[in-house]
């Protein structure tokens, strides 16, 4: 495995970490870092000053508007943005359904899609799981019945991340009922601002908004809305997932968390004495600290393959459970760092006054419950092993 960083590669490092000093809101930076939601229109305007660089859509290439970068300079993008808490773009439209427009779509689809995306003018969900297909996708219900030059659709998609802010959805629907269930599987585009189409939110365990169920009752959508061949949704699907799950080891973000955690265990605790003396406590932040290391050099090595010109195989499962198992573990680290301060939740506190506790330590409670979804969103971790037996170890 090669993965020396050349001259070139490295100036762009340093250039992206000059970038985000000069460039990144420090109250976005802020925000992203403690845990706290952007709105939209912040998202909005940290996309525009992206774009002015050229950089808000890591994952293209040049000719359609994106940074041209191949594999090393999109993990050091991943890295440096996460250490400066830059906040994660309409990643969902940008990082998912981008590159499969791209690798799939028909120009026609591309000369109309990608340009709103660039503008952020269109934000996209991702409609797979249902209330009977999560994991097992090959198990989904939503129907789509050609009628003319459209499709009607009728189903319900649950845990829709951002269906609330979202115009579009792109869903995983079926199309055929003949031979295997994932041979009657199409990827369809669909508009949300229309009759039939109703987002109920679900707040998650920390009380946070960010997923959504989406009901389609008899909603009309034009055949040209179709990605790929009908029936052929399956090979887009693992295609997309690939790109998801490689995402899923959050090393910029988690390299930001294990920053935080080397912290705290530096200060001084409620007991007078320093949190690093704390032998088991300071056992436990070293060897998250040595998981992350692994996940970072597992990351390099898949991106070898691709630097080779391997897709992406079942490696990515392994990066997909362990970037959420360690961010699971040092949110986990920060609350117990915070003792009795960590156990605020911003829903309870109030709005004015004196501050309750520090800022960096409002939202901290609130993330520690959230990042419970990690191992279960994306393909949950008892799939992804499943995934990692059959395929990586032939068990």
């Amino acid at each position: 495995m090669d993965l020396s960083i050349d001259d070139k590669v490295q100036a762009l490092r340093e250039e992206m970490r000059d970038f985000f000093a000069k460039n990144l809101p420090p109250e976005f930076a802020r925000k992203t870092l403690i845990g706290e939601k952007l709105t939209k229109d912040e998202h909005k305007q940290w996309h525009a000053i992206l774009r002015e660089k050229g950089w808000h859509v890591p994952l293209w290439p040049k000719e359609h508007g994106g940074p041209g970068w191949g594999p090393m300079e999109r993990l050091i993008w991943e890295e440096e943005s996460g250490m400066a808490g830059a906040p994660r773009l309409n990643h969902v439209s940008q990082d998912l359904l981008g590159p499969v427009l791209i690798e799939f779509g028909t120009p026609e689809q591309k000369a109309e899609l990608l340009p709103r995306i660039l503008s952020s003018e269109d934000w996209w969900c991702q409609g797979f799981s249902e209330p009977q297909a999560g994991s097992d996708l090959a198990n989904l219900q939503m129907r789509a019945v050609r009628d003319g030059d459209d499709y009607i659709v009728t189903g319900t998609k649950l845990w829709t991340s951002y269906a609330h802010v979202s115009n579009k959805i792109f869903c995983l629907v079926r199309t055929s009922t003949d031979g295997p269930k994932q041979a009657g599987i199409s990827f369809l585009l669909i508009d949300m601002e229309q009759p039939g189409v109703t987002v109920s939110p679900i707040y998650s365990l920390g009380g946070m908004l960010s997923v959504n169920e989406v009901q389609i009752t008899d909603v009309r959508v034009p055949v040209t809305n179709l990605v790929g061949r009908e029936g052929g949704a399956w090979d887009i699907t693992k295609f997309l997932l690939g790109n998801e799950r490689l995402m899923g080891a959050w090393i910029g973000v988690n390299m930001s968390l294990a920053r935080q955690v080397r912290e705290r265990l530096g200060r001084v605790g409620a007991d007078g004495r320093k949190r690093s003396e704390n032998s088991v406590l300071a056992q436990r932040v070293a060897e998250v600290e040595t998981d992350l290391l692994a996940l970072r050099y597992t990351t390099y090595r898949v991106l070898a393959d691709e630097l080779s010109g391997k897709a992406p195989g079942p490696e990515v499962s392994v990066i997909k459970v362990r970037g959420g198992e360690i961010m699971q573990a040092l949110s986990e680290l920060l609350m117990e760092l915070a003792e009795i301060e960590g156990m605020v939740h911003p829903l309870s506190m109030p709005h004015d006054g004196v501050p309750v506790v520090p800022d960096e330590l409002e939202h901290m409670a609130q993330q520690f419950f959230d990042k419970r979804k990690l191992t279960i969103y994306g393909g949950s971790s008892e799939i992804q092993r499943n995934i990692i037996a059959r395929r990586l170890l032939n068990v």
